[in-house]
């Protein structure tokens, strides 16, 4: 039994990826960058195995500032600096803000305490805006912090509540082209072990290895 358990920890895995930026036109004066953030694993840890969203720097700050609150005296790692002239047509902008974001969720997933709040799975798993995901994580939603990551591709929680109302925040970008999208081509991936009991699935349980590196497709 022990060696059967020993094989499935080994066999376990997460690779998280952040590529492709997006520029996107707010209004007159302001843009912001969104990032794909692309998660696969067979881990019990999540209860889903694939997913892609999108986040922009300030809901990487708003995930910061909530992991803060269970780090207690842990030393949280950093995200890359705000940068209000930050541009896509600077590659080496492009590319070490996308190595910094990937940097600090590796770290975080290493965590098993950071692993554990709600918010992080719904931020790498959702499509919720900031307060949906503030609302849900208080169960204050028609749906549990499970639905809104099986179904958040589906339509079924924009069903129940408009997203509409989601959050403003910006980020500005003058020095940069405004309304269009672009793919860098930039991207990395790295994979983290999970040592894991068979049991049935379930979200924010785990005891987390050193993480290994592997290109993420």
């Amino acid at each position: 039994m022990d060696k059967m358990l020993e094989n499935l920890s080994k066999t376990e895995f997460v690779s998280i990826c952040v590529q492709d930026p997006r520029f996107h036109r707010d209004d007159l004066w302001h843009t912001h960058v969104d990032y794909e953030i692309c998660l696969q694993t067979n881990s019990m840890c999540f209860r889903k195995k694939t997913s892609c969203v999108r986040r922009r720097y300030s809901e990487f700050v708003w995930l910061r500032q909530c992991l803060e609150q269970n780090a207690l005296m842990m030393e949280l790692p950093k995200l890359p600096s705000w940068n209000p002239f930050f541009s896509l047509r600077n590659t080496h902008q492009v590319s070490q803000r996308m190595k910094g974001f990937q940097e600090f969720l590796e770290r975080v997933l290493h965590n098993p305490l950071l692993l554990s709040d709600s918010r992080l799975h719904l931020f790498l798993q959702s499509d919720l805006s900031i307060k949906r995901m503030e609302r849900c994580a208080l169960g204050k939603t028609k749906y549990t912090v499970a639905e809104a990551i099986q179904r958040s591709s589906s339509g079924y929680i924009s069903g129940l509540e408009d997203k509409a109302s989601c959050d403003s925040d910006c980020e500005s970008s003058s020095s940069s082209g405004l309304g269009h999208s672009v793919d860098t081509s930039l991207q990395g991936g790295s994979s983290i072990t999970f040592f894991e009991s068979p049991r049935e699935p379930e979200l924010f349980s785990c005891r987390i290895p050193q993480p290994t590196h592997c290109s993420c497709t």
